[in-house]
């Protein structure tokens, strides 16, 4: 059993190493300012935006990063219609002192708007940085904590993602839920995230399920799980396949959580790595993601324009053109504000529509997918806008 969690922390690890660092640091959020109302835009001139990216690190994988977070802002500067942007490139080198010397550089250099940076740590350095210049900063991070005031979070955040799965469930007659979960920063953190949205829903909360972030703590962990879960229709795991989720489903059913009857249900993305697929325990599973269709219509393009894949967080930088331009374009002088960028019908990016919250955190349409054979399904498309099913 110690090889199977080992295997899957090695193969998974560089990925998540990105993705989890996007918002584990603990952080102090940004308080709202006096009136956020934003620079005034002139729509007869270039928009001044300021992207924030991590080079400069001396690390290969920030490089690769910075260059595809550029190259896709730049392939949506291409893509606006009526709008024009003059994008502005800072490295940061990942770190939270030098990104808010680079914001408020490229602030004094005239930038009307930040987007970027990566990391939740960057973001909230970004944050403090401006805000009392009245400039927002769309980040990279999925880390809701540090949203709020004049910093948005554009990455898929832990409760955007509970809430379609939870609201799906309970559809689905899947609505008696038992939490399972690590007890580390993540798993707290989605411990809390699928809680709220079944307090929000029609589904019921039968349990939570804390284990220690191990291998031993899976085992001897498994047995509360079980009992708890004969109360559940369905389970809501937190892990992911870096840490606990090939161990977790491989011990499920040898201890009497039958696939068939109680729904496996991940808060994570359960077709990355790839390699995830072909697990045993995770074939009936339910997970997230965003648009498909859009998203490889996205990755063949980037391709084709620039000779390699982008990155997996790449769509993001994408995602946050796509908003200051369809913002701009509304001829709003406030298009920068917070009021001009939480309009309530939101954007349309390449993972599909999206909108942001006053509260600085964000909504996305998810598609709700399901593993069979090994291939991902997909059972309930993501929604197309913000009055369709999936809302």
């Amino acid at each position: 059993m110690f090889s199977v969690f080992s295997l899957a922390r090695g193969t998974a690890a560089k990925l998540a190493l990105v993705v989890s660092a996007l918002w584990l640091a603990a952080c102090d959020p940004v308080g709202p300012t006096a009136s956020n109302e934003g620079p005034r835009v002139d729509r007869n001139a270039p928009v001044p935006v300021a992207l924030l990216v991590p080079a400069g690190s001396g690390q290969a994988n920030d490089q690769l990063l910075a260059r595809s977070l550029e190259n896709a802002a730049r392939l949506a500067i291409a893509d606006l219609d009526g709008v024009r942007i003059d994008l502005r490139v800072y490295n940061t080198a990942g770190q939270p002192e030098r990104a808010a010397a680079m914001a408020q550089q490229a602030v004094n250099e005239g930038a009307q708007i930040i987007l970027g940076p990566v990391f939740g740590g960057e973001a909230n350095a970004v944050g403090n940085a401006v805000a009392a210049q009245n400039i927002n900063v769309l980040s990279f991070s999925n880390n809701a904590d540090i949203a709020g005031g004049n910093v948005f979070v554009l990455g898929p955040t832990f409760q955007n993602t509970a809430e379609r799965l939870v609201r799906f469930a309970a559809r689905q007659g899947k609505g008696r839920i038992l939490v399972v979960h690590e007890r580390n920063t993540a798993g707290e953190a989605g411990r809390r995230a699928i809680e709220q949205a079944i307090a929000g829903s029609s589904a019921n909360l039968v349990g939570s399920e804390g284990f220690e972030f191990s291998q031993n703590g899976v085992i001897q962990a498994m047995p509360r799980i079980s009992a708890a879960a004969r109360q559940a229709d369905a389970v809501f795991l937190t892990a992911d396949t870096a840490g606990a989720l090939p161990l977790l489903t491989q011990l499920m059913p040898e201890n009497g959580i039958d696939r068939n009857v109680t729904q496996y249900i991940g808060l994570t993305r359960w077709d990355i790595p790839q390699a995830t697929l072909a697990l045993p325990g995770v074939q009936g599973g339910w997970f997230a993601l965003p648009d498909p269709g859009l998203n490889q219509q996205f990755q063949a393009r980037f391709t084709a324009a620039y000779g390699e894949a982008p990155h997996s967080i790449a769509g993001l930088a994408y995602d946050g053109i796509a908003a200051i331009g369809a913002a701009v374009r509304s001829g709003n002088p406030n298009a920068l504000s917070r009021a001009g960028l939480t309009q309530s019908s939101g954007f349309a990016g390449v993972n599909g529509v999206f909108r942001l919250r006053p509260d600085g955190t964000n909504e996305r349409g998810l598609a709700v997918a399901q593993i069979r054979n090994n291939e991902v399904v997909i059972v309930d498309p993501a929604p197309r806008s913000f009055t369709g099913a999936g809302f």
